[in-house]
């Protein structure tokens, strides 16, 4: 096979313009700009499922102890007894905290506080209690953020 013959004088054009390069910069940077806050709110929305799945989790382990003891943790055995695999999320994006106990373990209430890349989140705390009640323990969360931020 043979090449093709370039007529003298012209010049064979390899590669690509500046212009080309600066057009294909300018639309990769056009579709980050527009995709980077959608990926950011998807990765937000997985973290606090895995601090309502955290929330979850801790909640049946204290209803198998107050099963098997007639009460939940009291205030004393808190440090001793809530094991610390419950107390992290395994991306580390959430810690669990157990509160509200008294001396007399008749109820608690499971914090799930937001740390590192989660602190910012507009969800803030998730809280949940011995009743089941679900809610944010931010003082500006209005019932429709709580329902959004427990149900997506």
């Amino acid at each position: 096979m043979t090449r093709p013959r370039i007529a003298p004088g012209t010049r064979q054009r390899l590669g690509f313009t500046l212009i080309e390069v600066m057009f294909v910069v300018a639309v990769i940077g056009v579709l980050a700009a527009i995709s980077l806050p959608t990926y950011q709110q998807y990765i937000r929305r997985g973290n606090r499922a895995e601090a309502r799945t955290g929330l979850l989790q801790a909640a049946h382990w204290l209803e198998r102890v107050a099963t098997a003891r007639g009460s939940y943790l009291k205030t004393s055995e808190v440090d001793t007894s809530f094991p610390a695999a419950l107390r992290n999320v395994p991306s580390r994006t959430y810690a669990l905290s157990l509160e509200g106990t008294d001396e007399s373990g008749a109820g608690y209430t499971l914090k799930a506080i937001p740390q590192n890349g989660q602190a910012g989140d507009e969800c803030g705390e998730f809280t949940l209690t011995q009743t089941g009640v679900r809610a944010l323990s931010s003082p500006s969360a209005a019932a429709e953020l709580t329902a959004e931020c427990w149900n997506r």
